[in-house]
């Protein structure tokens, strides 16, 4: 029984984490409707976003445990080390691009403001540095596992989080305007340009 819960909630966190999150990347969008309340209620979506994330990545360990009876082996064909070795290879950069993304955005990364500016730091080099990095997630934590089937359903967060990302920039062009589709135009979506120009901060 435990097998089909843990499956289930997984699936429906999946959706409500997707749902608040695409709602949290909105507030421009919102403040025409509600105000400048918009951008704390969207603040909140994000908490709410997050929780939901969090109980994913907790559905994924209960998912070794008990996984699906399904014919799909349980295991990788190699030993354990060489799934961490590789989760291992995958987590430095995504980790990376992840905390650089947060550094350089601060608070926006969580707390919505209509008086932020346009990011500086690695933003000067792609768009979506937090997304990529955070998207490894769950390839980091699937071959932790040594889980071919969680490795597998992880390919589900990459059309996601492109998802997560065309919202946020439909939001920020309304908040920026011109000097975000200038920005857009100059720099890569998650890998650099290379005639990229100079955007100012």
């Amino acid at each position: 029984m435990i097998v089909y819960i843990n499956f289930i909630v997984m699936l429906v966190s999946a959706l409500l984490f997707s749902y608040f999150y695409v709602k949290s990347v909105g507030p421009a969008v919102l403040e025409k409707k509600i105000g400048k309340i918009a951008y704390p209620k969207c603040a909140r979506y994000r908490l709410i976003a997050s929780i939901f994330e969090i109980i994913v990545c907790i559905n994924y360990v209960i998912y070794f445990f008990y996984p699906l009876t399904v014919p799909f082996p349980k295991t990788f064909p190699w030993d354990w080390w060489i799934s961490a070795l590789i989760a291992t290879l995958i987590a430095i950069p995504g980790g990376y691009l992840f905390g650089k993304g947060i550094k350089d955005a601060g608070e926006e990364s969580i707390i919505p403001k209509k008086e932020h500016i346009l990011y500086g730091g690695i933003y000067m080099k792609i768009r979506h540095p937090q997304a990529a990095g955070e998207l490894t997630l769950w390839w980091v934590i699937a071959f932790f596992l040594n889980s071919p089937f969680l490795a597998l359903i992880s390919l589900i967060w990459i059309p996601i989080f492109y998802l997560f990302c065309w919202a946020e920039e439909k939001d920020l062009i309304i908040r920026y305007g011109k000097k975000y589709l200038e920005y857009r135009r100059n720099t890569g979506f998650i890998i650099p340009k290379r005639n990229r120009c100079k955007q100012k901060k």
